[in-house]
């Protein structure tokens, strides 16, 4: 292919670039040119990309169009490249925060956090079961609990019956790859006595967690979203934040669905069905955490576990309507976890509070096991986010052209959002308006020659693209929006390929994940059609305290902006009745009417 040998980009010591406001160095928009792939088109493509002539010449002409070539093969490095976005601890001074002790342990740090969280009157159950749609959050099963109002053991049979009834309804939700109803009611059981002693472990003791399947959890296999990797790969035991939730007493619900392999943003997988985004169940929920984000947007968890390697908690959390958090590189162990992308690759959190996520971190982080290298900070600090002195002098730096490629709304809605922020708080925000790991293939290949037949077409067709990438393609890469589409038919059976709408929501992501920053995206609003958008933050590294006081002086600004109408209890009631719909306890309901946008549950 020489003689058709695109030019290369020269990429200049970061050094020697001009990143200030007045900076002339260009933004490239995406111009991706791929047709959306589903269905037959699917197969055939899958197909030819596995013929050896015609599948090297379709790759390379993929490459080429999507000026690859350009910026990756033939680009020229004036750098040495970050294999592992690995960042040495630099004591940040942020404001407002607390030191924990090291050797602390996650129940003791959960309860440290506890005390970091602002001082709110928690809600009752007989508050919660009122007029209106309310998602409980770590706190509330913690105060329910230790009232005895209501015990694990009820909650956990409540769950049970929510998750059956999503399953079997016209349009099932495809919560979960498994379950294990007797697993859960024995976690539950415990954790019941446990309370009736007066001995909970932690506030998270009790609390239904979801796990995404690409996280070792016992007793279930963890498949990757696959009909075959847990073949070759067999789980042998709790993955280390697994086991350190445990160990805080949370009652581990199950293993979420999520794309095969990770292998595109949809979320949508042809084998365990599509996790549908309870704000339109016809709308896809994100991947490649899709189930998690379900889950937890729908109310039946107020926390669940994903991995965000290219943006996969981040996006399905934005998506679906919930805080989604991504801590820096290494603070959280990988041990346990699949190695599908673990140059890039983090542990991240989905909940539906930014106290929620915050919870849940403290119980995750924390020191890692001897085995695995990592620049832990030797001081672990949580921010005091009941401090009655809000954090001051923030600057915060908004490349415009970058901020402003999406669609209209969300442009306008996370504008609006942000300039509410900085003038509630009197921060600064300095905007210019000029400035990709691929590991699957390498670590799986073994398998793949015997079980490539067992994979959805849309991953056959992504394994077979990402494995044209060479080794000097991979290491140039490492230098190097929009809201919920809707659900295809063909996609249900095949899987899908799109290309264009991927490149659309995973384009302000995965920045975070090849320079290993910490990132949080909080929800903001909602388009014309009632569907949630988030904006992200993204911070220094080890700079989590900081971000979750920004996190959080956005979530209570939007929480004071928008006031939801809701139904009372016996209307919806009626309602859904004349629509058809089937009665659930937990389940999120969005209904619009009038242009209203509706929550409720039954």
């Amino acid at each position: 292919m020489g003689l058709f040998r695109a030019g290369g980009v020269v990429y200049k010591p970061v050094e020697e670039l001009d990143l200030g406001p007045q900076s002339n160095e260009l933004y490239v928009e995406a111009n991706i040119k791929a047709p959306r792939m589903g269905g037959f088109l699917a197969k055939i493509v899958a197909w030819i990309l596995e013929s050896r002539i015609f599948g090297t010449l379709v790759l390379y002409i993929l490459k080429r169009l999507n000026r690859v070539h350009t910026f990756i093969s033939n680009a020229t490095l004036e750098e040495p490249p970050m294999f592992v976005p690995l960042h040495p601890f630099v004591d940040l001074h942020e404001q407002e925060v607390i030191e924990i002790h090291s050797d602390a342990s996650p129940a003791e740090k959960v309860q440290q956090a506890v005390g970091c969280l602002p001082l709110t009157l928690g809600n009752s159950v007989d508050t919660l079961k009122l007029s209106c749609f309310q998602r409980w959050t770590i706190m509330d099963y913690s105060r329910a609990y230790r009232s005895g109002e209501i015990t694990p053991l009820k909650v956990a049979e409540r769950f049970i019956d929510a998750v059956r009834e999503s399953s079997s309804r016209p349009l099932p939700v495809c919560f979960f790859i498994n379950y294990d109803t007797e697993d859960i009611l024995r976690q539950a059981a415990a954790s019941t006595l446990r309370y009736e002693r007066g001995a909970p472990i932690s506030a998270l003791d009790g609390v239904p967690i979801a796990v995404k399947d690409e996280i070792d959890c016992s007793p279930y296999p963890t498949t990757g979203g696959t009909k075959w990797l847990h073949k070759v790969r067999p789980c042998t035991g709790d993955a280390c934040c697994i086991a350190r939730l445990r160990s805080c007493g949370a009652i581990l619900v199950g293993k979420t669905n999520m794309h095969e392999l990770g292998a595109t943003p949809s979320g949508t997988n042809p084998h365990y069905g599509a996790p549908r985004n309870p704000y339109d169940p016809s709308r896809i929920s994100g991947g490649s955490s899709s189930g998690s984000a379900a889950i937890v947007s729908a109310g039946l968890c107020p926390a669940a576990l994903g991995v965000d390697g290219g943006g996969s908690v981040r996006m399905p959390a934005s998506l679906s309507g919930v805080v989604g958090f991504k801590p820096t590189f290494g603070c959280i162990p990988h041990s346990g976890v699949l190695p599908l992308n673990w140059t890039v690759g983090m542990v991240g959190i989905l909940a539906g509070t930014l106290e929620d996520a915050f919870i849940v971190y403290a119980a995750i982080s924390g020191p890692l096991p001897s085995n695995e290298t990592a620049t832990l900070p030797p001081k672990v600090h949580f921010p005091l986010l009941n401090s009655t002195n809000p954090i001051s002098n923030i600057k915060l730096a908004r490349y415009g052209a970058w901020f402003n490629d999406c669609d209209e709304e969300v442009r306008l809605c996370c504008s609006k959002a942000l300039q509410l922020l900085c003038e509630n708080y009197n921060w600064k925000v300095l905007t210019n308006n000029n400035p990709f790991n691929i590991s699957i293939y390498d670590l799986l290949s073994t398998g793949f020659s015997r079980d490539r037949s067992e994979l959805g077409w849309d991953a056959r067709i992504v394994v077979d693209i990402y494995g044209a990438f060479d080794s000097n393609e991979y290491i140039k890469a490492q230098k190097l929006s929009m809201t919920a589409y809707p659900i295809s038919k063909d996609a249900l059976t095949t899987g899908e390929l799109d290309y264009v709408n991927g490149a659309n929501i995973i384009r302000y992501q995965i920045a975070g994940n090849f320079l290993g920053l910490p990132a949080v995206t909080v929800p903001v609003g909602y388009d014309k059609a009632g569907l949630p958008i988030g904006l992200q933050f993204i911070g220094k590294p080890w700079s989590e305290p900081t971000l979750m006081h920004i996190a959080l002086a956005m979530q209570i600004i939007e929480n004071q902006r928008f006031s939801m109408i809701f139904f009372t209890r016996s209307e919806a009631a009626a309602f859904m009745k004349t629509q058809g719909f089937l009665p659930s306890t937990w389940l999120i309901f969005l209904l619009k009417w009038n242009n209203i946008v509706l929550l409720n549950h039954l």
